[in-house]
């Protein structure tokens, strides 16, 4: 099993070191525009394999597209941030040219590869990809929802003061601090509604704290996070590569399910080695319905900035 991760920053090698500590690939690529940047973070990584005991290889590659051929799996990574006077507009429109270019030079080299894309704003990305390459929509995801609900699980602990294996919760919708919408009546601790144990305000509270994850992470660090996120691209990779037919919500092209169509977003799927397996229908609330709509509604302005 052969896994490319475009894209070797904080986000990118903590993916690629994830990957090779649960030791189910054979190999991992690790390509970056930067000359030595993905050598030295390879080198640094399989320095750590006899620590670690891991048998992955991990190769480091800058800017050649050849040497990801025959990838069953890929994650993009790659992009910039927003920087200070960046328009909206102008960070959309350098992220589609780069997120374009990379997609197509992976196809180029492993036409059978299955897309994690990870680049923000990551549902528009993922769209995006969509659009320009035509593959097959079980082979593109958007990575958002399995980080979301992370942070949501996280906070529910906190909460609840429960371990967090004690604890279930999902968070579908755009991956966007206005988008998310976590689903407080589906979130469980050991199968009983948390609605039992905490009061309607502090369920909200949890709600709230879990849709600025990413920014609360950012005020405290002065950049994105990159552990859990690059924990939530392993997990996504290991279940398609494992076939596990395990459940996460990623963006994923809908066709009419939960009422949308022509637009990637946030839901629950089954990911097994065909990559998306199943989009799964959740029943929701009337509130979670019309937060879903406005969601969405505001991924599609985002999508109106593509030139597609």
């Amino acid at each position: 099993m052969k896994i490319t991760v475009v894209g070797a920053g904080a986000v990118g090698a903590s993916c690629a070191e994830y990957i090779a500590i649960k030791n189910f690939a054979s190999e991992v690529v690790l390509l970056d525009i930067k000359e030595g940047y993905a050598e030295g973070k390879a080198m640094d990584l399989m320095q750590c394999a006899s620590l670690n005991g891991f048998d992955t290889k991990i190769k480091g590659i800058t800017n050649d597209y050849s040497k990801t051929a025959g990838s069953d799996i890929a994650v993009i990574t790659s992009g910039i941030p927003r920087k200070p006077g960046m328009t909206r507009e102008e960070l959309i429109g350098i992220n589609a040219g780069i997120v374009k270019m990379v997609s197509s030079s992976l196809i180029e080299h492993s036409p059978n590869v299955i897309m994690i894309v990870v680049s923000n704003p990551m549902d528009t990305m993922a769209y995006l990809v969509h659009k320009s390459t035509k593959l097959p929509k079980n082979r593109i995801i958007g990575m958002g929802g399995a980080l979301d609900s992370a942070r949501f699980k996280y906070r529910l602990a906190e909460a609840l003061d429960a371990p967090i294996s004690d604890v279930d919760g999902m968070v579908i919708g755009g991956h966007s601090d206005t988008g998310m919408v976590p689903l407080t009546s589906h979130a469980t601790r050991n199968s009983i509604k948390v609605s039992e144990f905490l009061s309607k305000d502090r369920l909200h509270q949890v709600a709230e704290d879990t849709k600025v994850g990413g920014a609360t992470l950012t005020s405290l660090l002065g950049t994105s996070a990159w552990y859990a996120p690059g924990a939530a691209v392993s997990a996504l990779v290991q279940a398609i590569a494992c076939d596990q037919k395990k459940m996460f919500p990623c963006s994923v092209l809908l066709e009419g399910e939960y009422g949308l169509n022509d637009i990637c977003i946030g839901v629950p799927v089954v990911l097994g080695k065909n990559g998306i397996e199943k989009i799964v229908n959740v029943s929701l609330s009337d509130a979670e319905k019309a937060k879903m709509k406005e969601s969405a509604e505001g991924v599609r302005k985002t999508n109106a900035l593509l030139d597609v």
